[in-house]
C-alpha cells in the first residue's frame, strides 16, 4: 500500500480542517495519513525549498510509493516534490487542493510596492498565522527563494487531480485552468467554493476517492 502524505497550506498546520477531514476519511478505510508540520517550529524562516527538502526526505525514507495530497502552498510543494528527478518514480498520484500556482504574481500585487519594499528593506513582514493565532515575522528569504521556481517547469507526468473553487480570491482558478490546459495528465474539477474549500468537503472526498480508487 502506498504511503499517503498531506501537505498543509501557508500559515497553517497539520490541524487544519481539510487535513483532519482527509485523515478521518482515510482512517475509515484503514489508511493512515501522515501530515508533517511544514512550519518545523520556525515559520519565520519558511521557504518553498525547505518544504520540498522536508517532504522529499519523508518519501525517500521508505520503499513504498507515495500519494501526495497538498493544499494551497502545500499543493505547489507537492508538485515541485514530484518534479525532482530522484523522486518522480516514487510518487504514484497527486491530489492538489487550490494549489498555489502563480502565487507570487497574485500575492505580491495585493501587498503593494510600498509593503514589498519595506519587507525587503526591513527583512521581515508580519504575517498572521492561522493556527498560532498571532502575527509572526516572515523573512524576505521566502520571496527570494520562491522567485527561483517557475511553474512552467512542472512537467512530471504523474496522474494529478486538482480541486479548485471558482470563487477563490486568494489563488484565482485561472491559474489551475492554465496549468491543466497544457498537461494531459492533469484533471481539474471546479467547485462552487472559495480558497478554503471547507464547505465542499463531501465533494472533495467524492472526487478524491474516485481518483485514488479507494
Amino acid at each position: 500500500m502506498p504511503q499517503y502524505l498531506y501537505l498543509h497550506g501557508f500559515a497553517s498546520s497539520p490541524q487544519s480542517a481539510k487535513a483532519q477531514a482527509m485523515k478521518t476519511r482515510l482512517a475509515a478505510r484503514g489508511i493512515p495519513l501522515i501530515i508533517p508540520d511544514l512550519n518545523q517550529g520556525d515559520f519565520a524562516h519558511l521557504t518553498l525549498s525547505r518544504q520540498i527538502q522536508q517532504v522529499s526526505a519523508l518519501i525517500l525514507a521508505q520503499s513504498e510509493p507515495t500519494v501526495l495530497i497538498g493544499s494551497s502552498l502545500g499543493g505547489l510543494t507537492a508538485a515541485w516534490v514530484a518534479q525532482q528527478v530522484s523522486l518522480t518514480k516514487h510518487i504514484e498520484k497527486l491530489v492538489l487542493l487550490a494549489p498555489a500556482f502563480d502565487f507570487l504574481k497574485q500575492w505580491l500585487p495585493r501587498l503593494g510596492p510600498d509593503a514589498i519594499a519595506a519587507w525587503r528593506d526591513q527583512g521581515t513582514l508580519s504575517v498572521y498565522h492561522y493556527t498560532e493565532q498571532r502575527q509572526i515575522p516572515l523573512h524576505y528569504g521566502f520571496i527570494t527563494d520562491a522567485q527561483g521556481y517557475t511553474d512552467e517547469d512542472l512537467r512530471a507526468k504523474i496522474p494529478t487531480l486538482i480541486l479548485h473553487g471558482t470563487h477563490d480570491e486568494t489563488i484565482a482558478i485561472e491559474a489551475s485552468r492554465a496549468y491543466a490546459a497544457t498537461r494531459s495528465w492533469v484533471h481539474l474539477v471546479e467547485l462552487p467554493s472559495d480558497h478554503a474549500l471547507t464547505d465542499v468537503e463531501p465533494e472533495i472526498w467524492h472526487h478524491t476517492q474516485g481518483f485514488l480508487r479507494l
